[in-house]
């Protein structure tokens, strides 16, 4: 058993998309989820069951079903054995299988109209990995297709695990910052954090397309505390405001999360 799967085995994805930060990010990414799925039923005169969508690194379904429950043709994909099994026992019809973000060989060229990578390149811990990854999404998507790609972000990582955590100095030490206080990870640690204009760069070796990128979730990873100490009513304004400024260039480098979309 590799170190992600231990981790994922205790770790509640369910959990996480139920708490107050992944709710915000959840509902800002469907809103664009549906934007572009809106686009393709438009584009291409399609009903929703004619639309397939592939989620690479499905975990435990938090995107998969929803969509399948709104009418969606959807194959979710994941490695961790432990997701997969929560995933199959909601017993929907997605269809679900084990597999790896590098090498979709069950899925033939051009079938998917939309695809998801929302976990994969978190842990995808060099440039060539990512690189692969976003190929393989980019092959199973059909011409004109949209992929909607998700990455940890590199100021999140060190202004809460370095800064608020205290683990500065000690990242230091371990060479785990460089000059420019870029998060390198080490063999064992898990994620890989990003930075706008490494984003960039693997779209361009990838030659895909970017429609927009936004932060789905904003500064509510970094400020938990608050943001759970909102009222309903409040907390319905944190999202209308992440709802509005998400695609604002100036705040997506700060944010945990982003989503980049792109089209094929």
């Amino acid at each position: 058993m590799t170190n992600l799967e231990e981790y994922y085995n205790k770790f509640n994805e369910d959990k996480r998309l139920n708490s107050r930060h992944g709710i915000m990010e959840f509902t800002v990414t469907m809103k664009y989820v549906h934007k572009y799925l809106d686009l393709l039923t438009s584009e291409n005169s399609l009903d929703k069951s004619d639309i397939k969508i592939l989620d690479i690194g499905a975990a435990t379904g938090g995107y998969s079903i929803p969509l399948w429950q709104e009418g969606y043709d959807v194959t979710a994909v994941e490695l961790v054995k432990h997701n997969l099994g929560m995933l199959k026992a909601k017993g929907t019809g997605v269809k679900a299988y084990q597999g790896n973000a590098l090498k979709l060989k069950r899925f033939e060229d051009n079938s998917f109209d939309l695809t998801l990578l929302f976990g994969p390149m978190y842990h995808l811990k060099t440039s060539e990995e990512q690189l692969q990854a976003l190929l393989e999404a980019k092959r199973v998507t059909r011409p004109g297709g949209y992929i909607l790609v998700a990455y940890v972000m590199n100021e999140y990582a060190f202004l809460t695990y370095g800064i608020k955590e205290g683990h500065v100095l000690e990242n230091i030490a371990e060479g785990k910052l460089d000059d420019t206080f870029h998060v390198r990870p080490a063999e064992d640690d898990l994620y890989m954090f990003m930075r706008t204009e490494d984003i960039a760069a693997l779209n361009k070796a990838a030659e895909l397309q970017r429609m927009q990128i936004i932060s789905p979730d904003g500064p509510a990873n970094h400020m938990r505390r608050e943001v759970n100490a909102l009222t309903e009513e409040q907390f319905k304004q944190f999202i209308n405001y992440q709802m509005t400024v998400c695609e604002r260039e100036d705040l997506l480098g700060a944010s945990a999360h982003t989503v980049d979309i792109l089209k094929k």
